[in-house]
């Protein structure tokens, strides 16, 4: 199965050349190289977020797999929903899924299933893959969307995924998907995503998804981003940094109504 893209000429340019050109500007320009077991990035369209995922990205070695996370904006398909099979396809070209340890992951987990219906319409895992593409031509990975927000889910996730990585012995980039506060003023955004910002670099899941929760915070990749801290913590890592906060004001100029956007490491 091809995955066709569902946000090309939307989120970003339909055109090879345009997409590749806007992706090479958003990536700045550093030798601050470092191996990452995960990083958090926004996923809305590249002229607001976009320089935040590029901050992140370029500093980043290259992988040998990535596993990406999203949340369901949609609607349809199961609540936490695996693809183990196919590839997806972007005005760059295709990006195969890593089908064995898409299989090893769904195997370990009692919450995920297999349902490419879940990811058909869905945004948050697409809007990475030029990014990778662009950096780690050829590299493969898996798609994971989560509509399920309880805690359990997150933990089932999270270590399934862990361990499907221990066993395979790759060096796997985990990318959890995720914009922060939506529609409120820049101070309030600002404030409320503090919280939850403290809480990844604290590399505490618990306590970003209960803050997110009790403040309701209204970031949308919460649940994926508290399975990637529970999959990192499992696999290792021990310390988290901000590398980049902005607000869509910063391109709008209208502080009144903002989406956050967050770039973090996992090391």
């Amino acid at each position: 199965m091809i995955r066709r893209p569902a946000v090309a000429d939307v989120f970003y340019p339909a055109s090879d050349t345009a997409l590749r050109a806007q992706i090479e500007g958003l990536l700045p320009r550093t030798e601050a190289q470092t191996e990452a077991i995960a990083v958090v990035v926004p996923h809305a369209g590249y002229l607001y977020s976009g320089a935040v995922a590029g901050s992140v990205y370029a500093r980043l070695n290259g992988p040998q797999t990535c596993v990406i996370l999203g949340p369901n904006h949609s609607g349809l398909g199961a609540g936490a929903a695996i693809m183990t099979s196919g590839t997806w396809e972007t005005p760059l070209g295709e990006v195969p899924v890593d089908a064995g340890l898409a299989r090893a992951i769904l195997e370990r987990s009692r919450v995920l299933e297999e349902d490419e219906r879940a990811h058909r319409k869905e945004h948050s895992v697409e809007a990475q893959l030029p990014f990778l593409q662009v950096l780690f031509p050829g590299v493969p990975f898996v798609p994971l969307c989560l509509m399920s927000h309880e805690y359990g889910a997150c933990r089932d996730v999270g270590l399934a995924v862990a361990e499907a990585i221990r066993a395979s012995g790759k060096r796997v980039l985990l990318i959890a998907s995720t914009d922060m506060s939506h529609y409120i003023s820049r101070d309030l955004a600002e404030r409320k995503d503090r919280m939850a910002i403290e809480a990844m670099v604290a590399l505490d899941p618990e306590r970003l998804h209960g803050t997110v929760l009790r403040e309701r915070i209204s970031m949308c990749g919460f649940h994926p981003t508290t399975a990637v801290l529970i999959a990192a913590k499992a696999l290792g890592a021990s310390r988290a940094e901000l590398v980049r906060y902005a607000t869509s004001g910063d391109v709008t100029k209208d502080d009144s109504s903002v989406v956050g956007y967050a770039g973090l490491i996992v090391r």
